[in-house]
C-alpha cells in the first residue's frame, strides 16, 4: 500500500542483497552540538527581531513593559524547550510535536497535527520568511520606492528552490549552510547591541523615561503582543524535529537547547534597547522596516550592512525552517500518515529528498497564491494549538508514567506553565477579538477527518497509487528507511 505503517527492524531474511539493503537505509547522525545549537539560534533569528519590535510596542503601548513582553516570550521559549528536551530523551524519535502527539494520544490527533503542519503551516512559515528575505535582498536595486511584486515573489521563490537543492544533496551542507549563516547574523546582531550601548552611554535614555506610562492591560492586546514576540522565537522546539540526526540525542538535545535560547533572549533584549536609545517610541511605531531605520540613524553611509544582513539573517532562518519541516513530511510518511513516497530517502546521498521536494511545491504555491500580513497571528494561534497538546502529553507521562527511562527531568511546575500560557494563548485572542478567519483555521484542521478514515483507518487505496510510488521510487532514486532508534 502507498500509505502503511513503516517497519522499524529489519526482515530476519532478505531475497536479495538490494533489499537488505534498502531496508537498513537510514538517515546519518551528523548533527553535534555545534550545529544543533545553529539550528535553533539560526532558526529563531529570522526577520522576527527586524520587523516584530514596532508591534510589540504598538499592542503594549510603551517601551518598558514591551522589552517585558521580549523578556517573558523568552522565559517561555525556553520553558517550552526545556519540556521538549524531556520528550525528546523519553521518545527518541525525529518528528517533534507529531511523534509526541502519535505515541501519547494516538493516530487520529497526530494525523490532523501532521496534515495541518504539511499542508499549511509549516510551507506558510517557510514561504513568509522567503518573502521577508526578498524583500530585503532586492530593496537596493528599488531606492526611494517599493519594489514589484512579481520580482519579490520570483526571488522568494529562487530562494526556496535554492534551498531545495542544498537540503536534497547533503545533510552536512545544509548544516554546515546554518552554521555560517547563524554566526553572520550572531555578528550583525552584536553591531546593533554595541551601536546601542555607546548610545546608552552618550545619554541617549529619553525612551526608557516614564516607561510604563500608557501601558496597554487588555487580555486580547497582550496576547496579539506575544504572538509578536514569540514569532521571532519561533524555532525553539527545531532540534525535536531532527532527534535522530543527532549524535548522543540524549545529551545533545538539553544542552544545545540551554546554550541556544538563553543567549537568543539576551541579545533580542539588547537589539530592543539598542532601537529605543537610537529612536523614540513614536519614530520606531511609524518605521517600515525598524533596522533599517536604526542603521540609517546610527551607521550613515554603512546603513546597507543592515539591509544586507537582514537579508542573510531571514535565508539561514529559512535553511532551518526548511531542514526541519521536511523532517515532519518524512517521519508522518514513514508512520504510515502520508503517501508512502514521503518516507523514502536518496540512496546515496541519504537525505529525505521526496519530503523536502514536497514541502518546497507547497511553499511555492503560498508565495504565488498568498499575502501574508496576518501570518504571524494565525501561524501562532495554530503553532500553540498543538505546542499546549504536547505539552499535556509530557504532564500525562510524569504524572501516570515516571517509570519511563529517560536521562532529562524538567520540574513538572515548568510544563504547567507552559500549558496556561498555551491555553492563554489560544484563548486570548478569540475572547477579546474574535476573528473568521479563526474559524477558517478550525474547519481546515478538522478537514482532515474526510481523508483520515479512508484512507489511514480503513487503508482504502487505489491500485494506480502503487504504480506512480514506483515509478517516482526510481526517478528519484529513493527507497525505504528505518529508524536511527533503538
Amino acid at each position: 500500500s502507498t500509505m502503511r505503517k513503516r517497519k522499524t527492524t529489519d526482515p530476519p531474511h532478505s531475497s536479495t542483497g538490494l533489499s537488505e539493503g534498502k531496508e537498513k537505509l537510514r538517515l546519518k547522525q551528523e548533527v553535534g552540538l555545534i550545529s544543533g545549537v545553529s539550528l535553533i539560534a539560526g532558526t529563531m533569528i529570522g526577520s522576527g527581531i527586524f520587523m516584530s519590535p514596532e508591534w510589540v510596542l504598538h499592542h503594549m503601548g510603551n517601551p518598558a513593559s514591551s522589552l517585558l513582553i521580549w523578556a517573558a516570550c523568552g522565559l517561555l521559549a525556553m520553558f517550552g524547550a526545556l519540556s521538549y528536551a524531556e520528550l525528546g530523551t523519553i521518545i527518541k524519535e525525529s518528528g517533534g510535536e507529531y511523534i509526541y502527539i502519535l505515541r501519547i494520544f494516538g493516530s487520529f490527533p497526530a494525523f490532523l497535527f501532521a496534515y495541518t503542519s504539511v499542508i499549511l503551516v509549516r510551507p506558510a512559515g517557510l514561504a513568509a520568511v522567503c518573502l521577508s528575505f526578498a524583500e530585503y535582498a532586492v530593496a537596493p536595486f528599488y531606492p526611494g520606492c517599493s519594489s514589484p511584486q512579481v520580482v519579490v515573489k520570483c526571488t522568494a521563490a529562487a530562494c526556496i528552490l535554492l534551498l531545495t537543492i542544498i537540503n536534497c544533496l547533503n545533510v552536512r551542507l545544509a548544516t554546515s549552510v546554518m552554521n555560517i549563516f547563524t554566526a553572520a547574523k550572531l555578528l550583525a546582531l552584536l553591531v546593533i547591541v554595541v551601536g546601542g550601548l555607546v548610545l546608552l552611554a552618550k545619554g541617549q535614555t529619553q525612551s526608557f523615561q516614564n516607561g510604563f506610562q500608557g501601558t496597554s492591560v487588555g487580555v486580547g492586546a497582550v496576547g496579539v503582543a506575544f504572538y509578536q514576540g514569540l514569532w521571532s522565537y519561533d524555532g525553539w522546539n527545531n532540534l525535536n524535529y531532527v532527534t535522530e540526526e543527532l549524535k548522543k540525542p540524549e545529551v545533545t538535545l538539553p544542552r544545545a537547547v540551554m546554550i541556544a535560547i538563553p543567549l537568543v533572549t539576551c541579545l533580542y533584549l539588547l537589539v530592543n534597547v539598542s532601537y529605543l536609545a537610537a529612536m523614540t517610541p513614536s519614530e520606531l511605531l511609524s518605521s517600515g522596516a525598524v533596522a533599517v531605520t536604526w542603521g540609517d540613524k546610527v551607521l550613515g553611509s554603512w546603513a546597507w550592512l543592515i539591509s544586507l544582513s537582514v537579508a542573510l539573517s531571514t535565508f539561514g532562518s529559512s535553511n532551518g525552517t526548511f531542514f526541519s519541516g521536511g523532517r515532519v513530511c518524512y517521519i508522518a510518511a514513514r508512520e504510515g500518515h502520508m503517501p508512502d513516497i514521503l518516507s523514502m530517502a536518496h540512496v546515496q546521498r541519504l537525505t529525505p529528498s521526496p519530503a523536502l521536494m514536497f514541502t518546497s511545491v507547497m511553499s511555492l504555491i503560498m508565495i504565488i497564491s498568498g499575502n501574508f500580513t496576518s501570518i504571524v497571528n494565525f501561524f501562532s494561534f495554530i503553532a500553540w494549538l498543538f505546542y499546549g497538546m504536547t505539552i499535556s502529553g509530557l504532564l500525562y507521562l510524569k504524572i501516570k508514567k515516571p517509570e519511563l527511562p529517560r536521562s532529562y527531568k524538567v520540574p513538572i511546575i515548568i510544563p504547567i506553565i507552559v500549558l496556561m500560557a498555551a491555553v492563554y494563548l489560544v484563548l486570548a485572542p478569540i475572547i477579546d477579538q474574535p476573528q473568521i478567519e479563526i474559524l477558517y483555521i478550525i474547519a481546515f484542521i478538522f478537514s482532515g477527518i474526510i481523508l483520515y478514515f479512508p484512507l489511514v483507518r480503513f487503508k482504502c487505496h487505489p491500485h494506480f497509487l502503487q504504480t506512480i510510488t514506483l515509478h517516482l521510487q526510481l526517478f528519484l532514486e529513493v527507497a525505504p528507511t528505518t529508524k536511527n532508534t533503538n
